[in-house]
């Protein structure tokens, strides 16, 4: 079976407007909608509210690079050991860095991965974050400031990491399948 949820998910005929509009721009942007969109459609104005949210954090201008988002996104799923976010975030952080062996590298283990002293300090942070979340303390901002991360970025940073928690929640609580045509981009 190609199921790509454990729920039920519906339909172009049945989803909710907003979605259908989003799934046609998805389809002219990416050439396909991906299977995160359509098996989080059950609900679409939750959905709706995630994707709001999501794209602001994610794939917006902000404080931190899309490649320093793309790379928590896959750090967190790598640790989370989330089939769909690791997956679909791996062929987004193939493309912003233009590096598929790092990105590979970094979601294996992104301690083997050649990074910068911003990029390393991020890494842990999210690892330490999405691991152990109630061991936080004041000092574990202190590697992000020495890397010359300012509080905007930390903030950002945090919040992008936090997205990336609940999703990988509920993608792999529901069993969500990656689209195949993730595994090929940007090789």
């Amino acid at each position: 079976m190609n199921r790509i949820s454990w729920l039920a998910v519906p339909d172009d005929t049945d989803a909710h407007e907003g979605v259908q509009k989003l799934w046609a721009k998805a389809e002219a942007n990416l050439g396909f909608v991906p299977n995160v969109f359509r098996a989080q459609a059950l609900n679409g104005e939750q959905f709706l509210a995630w994707w709001n949210a999501f794209n602001t954090l994610v794939n917006r201008d902000g404080h931190l690079t899309h490649t320093e988002r793309e790379l928590l996104a896959v750090v967190v799923s790598s640790v989370n050991r989330c089939v769909y976010c690791a997956v679909s975030h791996g062929a987004a952080l193939r493309e912003y860095s233009g590096d598929p062996a790092w990105a590979d590298t970094v979601a294996v283990n992104w301690r083997h991965a050649t990074l910068t002293g911003r990029q390393a300090a991020l890494c842990a942070f999210a690892e330490k974050l999405t691991r152990t979340p109630a061991d936080m303390t004041e000092h574990d901002l202190t590697p992000l400031r020495a890397a010359g991360l300012n509080d905007h970025d930390i903030l950002e940073a945090t919040q992008v990491i936090g997205m990336f928690n609940m999703t990988n929640r509920v993608s792999s609580a529901l069993g969500f399948m990656p689209n195949a045509g993730y595994h090929q981009r940007a090789r």
